[in-house]
């Protein structure tokens, strides 16, 4: 009974992932991190769900530094509107807030999308992974086909967004040079840039399946 009382959300997420010896993670997010010698590491933003308050000072941290603003002739920090922000903050009811930003696939279902002949050079379609791990897009090469936002919402959590003007794929995950805002600025600790296996298990969960799961465990509910 004692046991019964003390099953969190955490022991939840424990059950779910690589049977309970590796890493606890949903899509990019998850507690903590076991070193498996079987798994490529990455490194990459993971959320403790019990943490998450759904406040969205992530979405506003990463819009006001991903989009600065010149201020006599100094770039600074914008005041950061959310609707930019490369991190969505995804609401469910019954209460529950499932964080999402790009899950650095290890199969890059974005690029592989891509129609644009790789460069002779670079090897690099118009849309291509950087040595620090995130995806950028060329907008001199870039078509506009927007094959590449498609792919990630059909086969992923559908971080990427077409500009409305270019459809040039935008909202990609920067990690901030190094240093993500929203783990910086998250009040309630929820946040973390953690190394992670690269071929998590459940990286393929769209916000909504991961709510689904989460919502009929903790409140015994199918949704």
């Amino acid at each position: 009974m004692n046991d019964a009382k003390n099953y969190t959300r955490r022991h939840f997420l424990q059950n779910m992932a690589f049977g309970g010896g590796g890493l606890i993670v949903l899509g990019t997010f998850g507690f903590r991190i076991f070193k498996d010698k079987e798994h490529n590491l990455i490194k990459a933003i993971s959320v403790n769900f019990e943490k998450c308050a759904g406040c969205r000072t992530c979405e506003t941290a990463c819009s006001a530094y991903n989009h600065p603003i010149l201020i006599n002739g100094e770039k600074m920090n914008s005041l950061g509107n959310p609707h930019y922000s490369n991190i969505k903050v995804h609401h469910f009811n019954p209460d529950v807030d499932i964080p999402v930003t790009c899950a650095l696939c290890d199969d890059l279902p974005c690029i592989n999308a891509c129609p644009v002949a790789p460069d002779m050079i670079t090897g690099r379609k118009a849309l291509y992974r950087t040595d620090e791990m995130t995806i950028k897009n060329d907008t001199d090469r870039c078509i506009g086909c927007k094959q590449c936002s498609k792919a990630c919402e059909n086969l992923r959590s559908g971080v990427i967004h077409p500009n409305p003007e270019t459809n040039m794929p935008e909202r990609m995950c920067t990690l901030c040079d190094g240093n993500p805002q929203c783990v910086e600025n998250c009040p309630f600790g929820a946040l973390e840039y953690i190394e992670m296996p690269a071929d998590r298990e459940l990286a393929s969960l769209a916000p909504a399946k991961i709510a689904e799961k989460l919502i009929k465990k903790l409140y015994n509910l199918n949704v």
